[in-house]
């Protein structure tokens, strides 16, 4: 009798664990993948913004890592693998543009030249002196960014210079982002013995990489999620599930409309949020332990401006904290990709931890505060030629502090055949959500199912 999987969630982590699924149990396996999304992939959405292609959702990939690159090869996209331009961001800091820090790791200078202009000359001072006061580190331990970073350097450093960065990757900031997630270099670095944050920034810093950082897709990510449904030859419910129960032989998913899916093995691949309720009374500690991430909601303001617009040969600009700008970020598609048609791309993202912005603000107030930001940033006010507003629930997981020990947790209460995959488990980027669905397929197909 063949296998029969039921994966709960259609983002790129479920479409991965199905694609995954069916090389390994091979066309006659039965694949059902339960997701009520008008399309599949989650926070991976492409829409057409005057006359062009445009991610709106996540825009980017890091190209160095290896689960991406191997990925498209495989399914034969390699050749639509884009990468940057070459230009640089800017941080918007004390109401002025500054070129972003470079010998920076996440915004941690490695020495005080780099953020010279960005902090006053008492940060300066402060930064140039962290190497001859006492220091003490725990191997193994995980605080917060800011408590680290503005001990040694200085809270301008944290406000000005690395709470952009990680405004830009997590919605967060250094205040709720553990040190192991954000920086694991660093980290390393430390638990070796370096005597001084100075110290463990230049060791964690390596030799300069040659090549793009980031790596996107001509078409954008649509031609990757459009390739994994179809090699996966999913049955897509579109439907929303509401629990998974114990079945005579394996597990049974009921859905919103009272259907039950029976499975010999389960992937939950739905954001930390969702969780709980699927699987508290099978699963309690690891629904425990997911109701612990804290996740943050995002709204993304995509323009076309008429094309010759001046805007800065630039890839975008990262807002520091305490800024008078209701972005965080702004992506400068057409300078960051290279320019496609006769209009200039851009990209305005809203939304941090802890705020209601996304959910509240109407699609009239966010595209006011977008043209009012681009003519505070760079003097411009003309009339977009196409614009799209799209909201992003919840959907930003809070690496915090002791994040990795809480997911170890969250994996060990889980029953064998049912398993997790997401971007809240061991990285929010792509290619980390490629890498907890291909361990989940593997952990299904190892524990004999896939026979």
């Amino acid at each position: 009798m063949s296998a029969a999987y039921c994966i709960v969630g259609g983002g790129i982590s479920g479409l991965v664990a199905a694609y995954r699924l069916r090389m390994a149990a091979g066309p006659h396996a039965d694949i059902t993948l339960l997701d009520p999304a008008d399309r599949l992939g989650g926070v991976l959405r492409t829409e057409r913004v005057g006359g062009q292609s445009l991610d709106v959702g996540a825009e980017a990939f890091v190209a160095r890592r290896p689960e991406m690159p191997a990925l498209l090869a495989e399914l034969g996209l390699a050749g639509r693998q884009i990468g940057t331009t070459g230009v640089r961001p800017l941080i918007y800091s004390g109401a002025r543009l500054h070129p972003l820090p470079q010998g920076t790791l996440q915004g941690i200078p490695a020495q005080a030249s780099s953020v010279l202009g960005l902090v006053d000359d008492a940060t300066v001072a402060r930064i140039l002196d962290e190497r001859t006061r006492p220091f003490s580190w725990r191997p193994g331990a995980d605080p917060a960014v800011a408590e680290l970073v503005g001990d040694r350097f200085g809270q301008q450093v944290v406000q000005r210079s690395v709470d952009p960065l990680l405004t830009g990757v997590y919605a967060g900031s250094a205040a709720t982002i553990g040190l192991r997630s954000a920086v694991p270099t660093l980290a390393a670095a430390l638990d070796r013995g370096a005597r001084n944050l100075t110290e463990a920034v230049r060791d964690a810093l390596g030799p300069p990489v040659t090549g793009p950082v980031f790596g996107a897709l001509d078409g954008g990510y649509t031609v990757l999620l459009e390739e994994l449904q179809r090699r996966a030859g999913v049955r897509w419910a579109q439907v929303a599930a509401v629990r998974v129960d114990r079945g005579t032989r394996g597990w049974e998913v009921l859905d919103d409309e009272g259907n039950r899916w029976r499975a010999d093995g389960v992937v939950l691949a739905v954001p930390a949020p969702g969780l709980p309720r699927l699987i508290e009374h099978v699963a309690p500690r690891t629904a425990a332990a997911a109701r612990r991430i804290r996740v943050a909601s995002a709204a993304v303001v995509a323009l076309a401006l008429p094309g010759g617009t001046p805007l800065p040969q630039q890839s975008g600009v990262l807002v520091a904290s305490g800024e008078r700008l209701n972005a965080k970020a702004v992506t400068l598609t057409s300078r960051k990709w290279g320019r496609r048609g006769n209009v200039e791309l851009l990209r305005l993202s809203f939304g941090r931890y802890g705020d209601d912005l996304a959910r509240s603000t109407g699609d009239e107030d966010l595209l006011a505060w977008s043209m009012r930001d681009l003519q505070t940033l760079f003097g411009i006010a003309v009339e977009p030629v196409d614009c799209h507003v799209h909201r992003w629930i919840d959907a930003m997981p809070q690496y915090g502090p002791g994040h990795a020990d809480l997911i170890a947790e969250l994996r060990a209460g889980l029953p064998p055949t049912l398993v997790v995959a997401g971007g809240y488990l061991d990285g929010i980027g792509v290619p980390a959500c490629v890498g907890t669905a291909t361990r989940a397929a593997t952990a299904l197909v190892n524990s004999g199912v896939a026979r």
